[in-house]
């Protein structure tokens, strides 16, 4: 968006020709960049980008950071990055064509964070508007500086344009435009990502390339190419709602949640990253919690029907378990924060903190339902979430079973499954496992049985479990007998009668007596345990301990063995240290406390 100081009224004074420069000290080069400086910071309000952007209810690049942002908190990065224009009679600066990237650091709720931001106003965010290495350069810094990267995506975020091809002359073989980058950030840092306009092609690909991302309703789009190109190659003339907007993406997995405005998105972002580390070498964020760990909800005694058919409300169970700011009955008042709500619906994934310490909530949303293949796609990507970045893993089970029938064999359910049970084995996190209700077949191994015999695993009474659900079981092994019933009415008693049977060694307390379970505790003592075990804390907690772990960074491996140690001070018992070794080399991160700074 060019911006000419001109269109905003008031004369300035002319630094260059009319004071001069003595060269006594550095006084004029720095009026000249803060002239340029002011003019990139303040809109143009006359220019066409600034004023399509404001037709379509969007916020301007820098009310979007000053929303997103701790007020005055944002330091930038390239703040002059662009083309100044100037008078060429007089020389003097005109007006400035800034580039469509502003990136800089920030605080969120005091948290250092590196922020990406596109401006949509200058060329959509083509690279013919902008300069080539700033964003990739951003998400450089965000990993070497070890705090969170933010993206607000708007437009291509940098991507190809042919209007690009007449100004060099020439069309170029397409590189990575800094992907690399951004995978290399993702194996550091948390990524999180605001889609705020049409996010096409390279920005498409960034959306994906985070741990993190939102869409606003109405708002945003995203797809590889847009409508014009899509209509070019396949004949569907379709607008950009209906090519990818949010009814689409988020049902489907490629962004994570929905959000009502911007301010909603950012609010998001700023609550997700809240749970997480600044980086793989700092442990997750301990807040102080006014819910005492002690705290007994009696309805959990009763929220699980006797009837086996019965539903319940899982995300409230939930939150008569985590910490909550106040009533349970207010869903606001809760720590949990849920993370995609609108695909793979059959599974249950957040953030919660049980006694002010974060831990991520892996469970079944619909209790009647089974595992589908985009549940064991959204279950894998969770874990491996946690898992990187070490949170502790609540795992309260209630699962019949992976869906079957036709439809799950064509969308290769059983494939989706295996790669969830492969993330539960392989994760190294502490799993805290509650069978709430049912775990039946191999899902219900992969849930119920995540550690292969040797996690911390608990059960409430209405547990109900075994390699088949009994009704379904009793009609695949007494089938013959069941046919050969001389009527419906005597088949039927057939089955009532070999369900009474069987009803006697259903009861869990069967199982505990065999040490098949190994224990079942009052459904009201849940909270109790889950905090107890979250605090522990394992005086040492080993993030990789394999001798050689080798790590791709900037394409160099590096062979080295990271061990934290969390631990007490008798002065600051709430604050979590780090200690961070590399094997043959020196203390590579000093004591500290877990904190962004």
């Amino acid at each position: 968006m060019p911006t000419d100081k001109l269109s905003r009224g008031g004369d300035r004074k002319r630094n260059s020709h009319e004071k001069g420069d003595d060269a006594s000290n550095w006084e004029h080069p720095l009026s000249h960049l803060k002239e340029q400086q002011q003019l990139v910071q303040r809109p143009n309000l006359t220019d066409p980008g600034y004023i399509r952007q404001k037709a379509n209810k969007k916020l301007w690049v820098r009310e979007r950071l000053a929303a997103l942002l701790d007020q005055g908190s944002f330091m930038e990065v390239g703040s002059v990055t662009g083309m100044p224009i100037h008078d060429e009679v007089t020389g003097t600066l005109k007006s400035f064509l800034p580039a469509n990237s502003v990136t800089g650091f920030g605080l969120i709720d005091g948290r250092k964070v590196f922020v990406t931001a596109d401006d949509f106003s200058v060329r959509g965010g083509h690279a013919d508007g902008g300069i080539g290495k700033k964003a990739p350069y951003g998400e450089v810094l965000a990993r070497k500086w070890r705090v969170p990267l933010v993206r607000l995506l708007d437009g291509s975020s940098g991507g190809g344009s042919v209007a690009t091809y007449l100004n060099m002359g020439a069309t170029y073989i397409p590189g990575m435009a800094g992907l690399g980058q951004s995978m290399d950030a993702m194996a550091v840092v948390p990524v999180a990502s605001a889609l705020l306009g049409p996010v096409v092609g390279l920005a498409a690909a960034k959306a994906v390339c985070g741990h993190f991302s939102v869409m606003v309703k109405g708002l945003s789009q995203l797809f590889a190419a847009g409508p014009p190109v899509v209509k070019q190659a396949t004949f569907e003339d379709l607008s950009k709602e209906a090519l990818g907007g949010w009814e689409i993406h988020a049902q489907n997995g490629t962004v994570d949640n929905v959000a009502d405005s911007e301010q909603d998105a950012f609010d998001q972002i700023a609550a997700f990253l809240s749970y997480l580390p600044c980086s793989i070498f700092s442990l997750p964020p301990v807040v102080q919690s006014s819910d005492p760990p002690s705290r007994r909800e009696e309805e959990l005694v009763s929220i699980i029907p006797r009837r086996r058919t019965r539903p319940y409300d899982m995300r409230r169970l939930i939150r008569l378990i985590v910490d909550t700011n106040g009533s349970v009955d207010d869903p606001k008042n809760s720590t949990f924060f849920e993370i995609g709500g609108t695909w793979g619906r059959c599974i249950l994934t957040g953030f919660a903190r049980l006694g002010g310490r974060p831990v991520g909530v892996l469970t079944t949303s619909r209790p009647s339902g089974a595992i589908d293949a985009l549940g064991s796609q959204k279950s894998a990507r969770f874990i491996t979430l946690c898992d990187h970045f070490g949170l502790p893993l609540l795992n309260l089970v209630d699962l019949p079973g992976f869906a079957i029938g036709s439809v799950a064999e064509r969308a290769a359910t059983i494939r989706h499954g295996a790669t969830t049970m492969s993330a539960l084995y392989n994760a190294t996190i502490p799993i805290y496992t509650v069978i709430i209700r049912r775990a039946f077949g191999v899902a219900g191994g992969v849930f119920a049985d995540p550690e292969d015999g040797v996690g911390t695993r608990f059960a409430w009474p209405s547990g109900d479990w075994g390699s088949l659900p009994l009704e379904g079981g009793i009609e695949a092994a007494y089938k013959r007998r069941l046919d050969n019933a001389e009527s419906p009415e005597a088949r039927e008693q057939i089955m009532t009668d070999l369900l009474a049977q069987f009803e006697s060694v259903r009861s869990p307390i069967k199982t505990a007596n065999q040490f098949g379970v190994e224990e079942i505790i009052d459904p009201r003592d849940t909270r109790v345990m889950a905090c107890m075990v979250r605090r522990v804390e394992f005086k040492i907690i080993v993030r990789s301990c394999s001798t050689n772990v080798a790590k791709k960074i900037s394409g160099q491996y590096m062979y080295t063995s990271i061990f934290y140690l969390s631990c007490r001070w008798r002065d600051k018992p709430d604050t979590d240290w780090i200690i961070s070794l590399q094997v043959g080399g020196d203390i590579a991160c000093s004591t500290g406390p877990n904190m962004c700074s």
